[in-house]
């Protein structure tokens, strides 16, 4: 049975920084990232932009050119997909039936696309966004496709109707909420990419279930739940993940949404750590509740977290959060969480395209969605990180700098 000091469990942005963290501090232990793709680690934000419209190449998302993991003597074990965890043996299991030894694991696996629970959604011509794989099929078929629904009103949803504007295609987006991106942000940034969306021709269904997929073999159409058929040669499904964590649960690890985590990213498992975006945490910057953070900021600081703690240095995890989206010309910057916000405040006018909305609990500031404002985004992240109390007409004031305000 072949046995690395380091196995890294999941070949996205934080189990490839995990390992690229250990190697910069010095880690001579031999390290492993097994994954279940046949591929080098790459980046997964741009696969519902970039990639999707084509105007990056696979070899552009790559998180380090192919030859560095031999180089920097990482073993990558592609195309194998763990199965089992043996904590006391410190071993895991793959789906062939091979066994893997490590003197510490760290699990990394994200998660997987949520599926849609209706009849028809293992129709062919329905896809989730979630690997490369996905997008290639995906790419095969736009072609030959006119018409597209896209389920779900996140940013993968909103991200992939935008591409597919681009080319040209009938794009519907149904959300099941009274607007979209009602799990991340306020209703100003809800209302304005609805209007953005609109503008550029795509009809958006809000309030809206799914009641089954049409089809026979392939997709024909999405049937609400009031009866009414929006035809369809495509369908994307953008309605969140599901963290690949039951290997680990089934080992005994703590945790149900996720696997729980404590401040230094260690399981209830000993030799076990998890991060990224299956990685369930108390979040100081979500007023203390357990998260989990669906970012490439998470996956990456997390990974810095573990690293140094197998160096043995002190570490705990406490990054400000920060998200980004591409929209058309709409370049979104966020920083902070606004669940639990009492009050959201905008500054500036939404019609001119440039924009924040500064979200408040308490009285501290605790999330800025910074629409084309780099600017309010850098300033911003102070506010956030310190938790500012700041005056509610300076905040709404365009004409007040962020940078001035709370110093």
């Amino acid at each position: 049975m072949p046995r690395h000091d380091v196995l890294i469990v999941g070949g996205g942005h934080a189990g490839a920084q995990a390992a690229i963290a250990l190697r910069q501090r010095g880690y001579a232990g031999s390290v492993a990232i097994v994954g279940d793709e046949p591929l080098p680690p790459y980046e997964r934000p741009p696969l519902s932009k970039d990639y999707l419209s084509g105007d990056k190449p696979f070899e552009r998302i790559l998180i380090r050119p192919a030859t560095f993991w031999a180089e920097q003597g990482i073993a990558l074990l592609t195309g194998q997909r763990v199965t089992a965890v043996d904590a006391d043996a410190r071993q895991v299991t793959t789906a062939d039936g091979a066994t893997i030894g490590y003197g510490t694991l760290i699990w990394a696996t994200g998660g997987a696309a949520r599926r849609l629970s209706c009849g028809g959604a293992d129709l062919a011509g329905v896809h989730g966004i979630r690997n490369r794989a996905d997008v290639d099929r995906l790419q095969a078929e736009m072609p030959g496709a006119t018409r597209v629904v896209v389920i779900g009103g996140g940013y993968i949803g909103l991200e992939a109707a935008a591409v597919l504007r681009k080319f040209g295609k009938q794009v519907c987006l149904i959300e099941a909420q009274d607007r979209v991106l009602a799990r991340v942000a306020g209703v100003e940034l809800s209302r304005f990419f609805e209007a953005a969306h609109r503008e550029q021709g795509v009809a958006i269904r809000l309030n809206t279930q799914v009641a089954c997929i049409e089809g026979s073999t392939h997709a024909t159409g999405v049937r609400l739940s009031d009866g009414e058929v929006i035809a369809a040669d495509l369908v994307i499904v953008g309605i969140g993940i599901v963290p690949a964590v039951e290997p680990l649960l089934a080992a005994g690890a703590a945790g149900d949404n996720g696997v729980r985590v404590d401040a230094t990213c260690r399981t209830s498992l000993s030799h076990i750590f998890a991060i990224g975006d299956c990685a369930l945490h108390a979040n100081r910057f979500a007023d203390g509740a357990e998260i989990r953070v669906e970012s490439v900021q998470n996956a990456t600081d997390q990974a810095g977290v573990v690293a140094r703690t197998i160096m043995g240095e002190e570490a705990t995890y406490d990054a400000v959060p920060w998200f980004w989206s591409n929209q058309y010309a709409v370049k979104l910057q966020t920083v902070g969480l606004s669940m639990g916000h009492d009050r959201a405040i905008l500054r500036g006018e939404p019609a001119s395209g440039k924009f924040s909305v500064v979200y408040l609990r308490d009285g501290r500031v605790v999330a800025l969605d910074c629409v084309n404002n780099v600017k309010d985004y850098v300033a911003g992240r102070r506010l956030v990180a310190d938790g500012v109390v700041a005056p509610p007409d300076q905040l709404s004031d365009p004409a007040v700098p962020l940078k001035t305000i709370g110093t």
